[in-house]
């Protein structure tokens, strides 16, 4: 599933980060950020109506990203504990 399909609250490993087209900075950025396969994620918070920005937690650093930028992002939810 995509970042930006996880439910408020919800955890998940980074599976990988989609290239929009060839040479996609945007894409890139991600991945220095952070965004890298096997890199927990949780979904912390949604802009207004559920719109951008998405608040979300890689280890202790949070980023807003918005819903273009983190629909490249490809996600495996994790069960509950």
């Amino acid at each position: 599933m995509r970042l930006t399909e996880l439910p408020k609250g919800a955890s998940a490993v980074v599976e990988r980060v989609e290239d929009a087209h060839a040479d996609d900075a945007i894409a890139q950025r991600l991945r220095d950020l952070g965004f890298v396969a096997g890199e927990p994620v949780r979904l912390v918070a949604r802009g207004p109506l559920g719109a951008d920005p998405l608040l979300i937690q890689i280890g202790s650093t949070r980023f807003a990203l918005r819903r273009a930028e983190a629909a490249r992002v490809r996600v495996r939810a994790q069960e509950a504990a």
